[in-house]
């Protein structure tokens, strides 16, 4: 039986978005937007605002990566918007359910130069599944639910609505539509079955699992499989933890190896982008296992690629009733290669060398983080060593800007990470030129009591641009920072608390006295900025 609602927009708009399971709102004050603001007051709906748009999306978007449900930001009009593109940008790349809920100029002025007054749809249209404008409050309802089952729908993404002032503000009446689960998609059994033949006859297989595999809901899966198939599984993105650190055919440190060597590669939950060589694998045949066709790869032919939900994909290789190859040499083999790399990067994350190097941070971070603790990467360079030297211990733990690479989301995910799970530990790991985008909304984490720790890595250089660009010209420009730069004190500053470590010793005190805090604490390390993450440009 359907409800009836009535109220203003914002009110109609918060009624279905708690059907959908969504529990908050991100946002940066504006008067185009207030009926939302007014709805959620009235109702103990929390909100949290930020000083600047693009945190408000992150935040959103790390809600919707941790909880697999849909994130929730509210922009005013005209600069609200445009400041939240990059959040929207960012969630297209990663396929995550965030709603962009936007102000507009009035319609019944359209044309005559209102505050704010400009058409978002065209800039946003391209990086997201819906946009629309909500020309009538009795709409609203409609509107909603049908962006967010957009949303939620694979291959999932981005969705924004913005609502006219006499639209959000006028009282209506409407239907409240009912909320139905999302069908999955039926992967053609043909091709589930010619993948499964391949993995099971191959020699030297490998999985590689993203994101898009936790986002599925498929990790219990993914596990069926690769111990079924008996396969070493390699992870990328949210993939990482799926099978914890000692299981074994969980592999971190072997990839190159495993590449090189294997005789079937199989990429499960994303792209075969720039970070897995644009899926050029050398002589091995490529299964590529994705959530919705519109996701197989365009640029290379796969042997198979079968598209529909990943839990019914993964379960059906799982109980694949064909011969299997014997696997355990090759993954003997990995393990050998496994050990030895894990030996080497030991002794990295303990040198002792001043200045610091960025091994011996994550060497002295692993000491001090939980197996639950959510990390959060935000940079370019330090951050390359995180995805290196840290092995998240279970899943949903680590957010990482993702293929879109955009810098800036470290303070947005904190609150959003922080929101989802207030007693867990929430570690962003920053680069210094990272910080200049986001580092004032340690103000709106102090001001709401969201503590988190927050890890910079602080070399005075854009290092990945910094060195290659000196390599190919044998200058550099625009690639330099302040050196020593003390971040602590803008954190303190803001309200927060924060030290400068210069010594590797210090290192540990440091991060046991930032997890102590109850604050947000800064831990600003002066890095060593000769010590380049060793990669080759990934630009073509």
């Amino acid at each position: 039986m359907t409800e009836r609602v009535e109220g203003h927009g914002g009110e109609l708009a918060l009624a279905a978005l708690r059907a959908h399971g969504v529990r908050e709102m991100f946002t940066l004050s504006g008067g185009h937007v207030f009926p939302l603001y007014d709805a959620a007051h009235k109702t103990d709906f929390p909100i949290y605002d930020v000083r600047h748009e693009q945190s408000a999306v992150f935040a959103a978007e790390a809600v919707a990566k941790l909880q697999r449900r849909p994130g929730l930001a509210v922009l005013t009009a005209g600069p609200g918007v445009t400041n939240g593109v990059s959040g929207l940008t960012s969630a297209f790349f990663n396929a995550s359910p965030v709603l962009v809920l936007g102000g507009r100029a009035p319609q019944f002025r359209w044309g005559s130069g209102s505050l704010q007054e400009m058409d978002h749809l065209p800039l946003v249209a391209p990086v997201t599944k819906h946009a629309e404008t909500v020309f009538s409050a009795d709409d609203i309802p409609r509107a909603v639910t049908a962006a967010l089952t957009a949303a939620l729908t694979p291959h999932r993404g981005p969705v924004f609505l913005d609502f006219p002032l006499e639209s959000v503000f006028s009282v209506g009446d409407a239907e409240l539509p009912q909320v139905s689960p999302v069908a999955p998609i039926e992967a053609d059994p043909d091709e589930v079955a010619r993948a499964a033949g391949l993995i099971a006859a191959a020699s030297r297989p490998v999985i590689i699992a993203g994101s898009d595999v936790y986002a599925g809901d498929a990790i219990d899966a993914l596990r069926a499989a690769a111990e079924a198939l008996q396969v070493p599984v390699f992870t990328n993105g949210m993939g990482r933890g799926a099978l914890p650190p000692e299981h074994p055919l969980a592999f971190a440190k072997a990839r190159r190896v495993g590449l090189k060597n294997a005789d079937v590669v199989v990429v499960i939950g994303t792209p075969l982008d720039f970070r897995l060589g644009f899926g050029d694998f050398g002589d091995a045949q490529v299964v590529h296992i994705v959530d919705a066709p519109s996701q197989r790869a365009g640029h290379v032919r796969p042997a198979a690629s079968p598209a529909g939900d990943l839990r019914l994909i993964l379960t059906a290789l799982a109980e694949h009733p064909g011969d299997r190859a014997d696997h355990a040499d090759w993954v003997a083999q990995l393990r050998v290669a496994e050990d030895a790399a894990k030996a080497r990067d030991a002794e990295e994350m303990a040198a002792d060398s001043d200045p610091i190097r960025p091994a011996r941070v994550y060497g002295e971070l692993r000491k001090v983080l939980a197996a639950d603790a959510i990390t959060i990467g935000d940079g370019g360079d330090f951050v390359s060593y995180a995805g290196r030297y840290l092995e998240p211990a279970q899943p949903g733990t680590w957010l990482d800007p993702g293929p879109y690479g955009c810098l800036g989301t470290g303070m947005g995910y904190a609150m959003g990470a922080r929101v989802s799970h207030p007693d867990r530990q929430i570690c962003v790991l920053m680069g210094d030129g990272a910080a200049g985008f986001s580092l004032m909304d340690v103000e709106s984490l102090v001001r709401q009591q969201l503590p988190v720790v927050i890890v910079v890595g602080n070399n005075g250089i854009w290092g990945l641009e910094k060195h290659p660009m000196r390599a190919m010209y044998g200058y550099d420009v625009a690639a330099d920072l302040q050196p020593g730069l003390r971040y602590d004190k803008v954190a303190e500053a803001l309200g927060g608390a924060g030290e400068t470590v210069e010594k590797a010793a210090d290192l540990g005190p440091a991060l046991t006295r930032a997890f102590d805090a109850g604050v947000p604490y800064l831990v600003n390390v002066l890095t060593d900025p000769a010590d380049a993450y060793p990669r080759s440009s990934n630009l073509a």
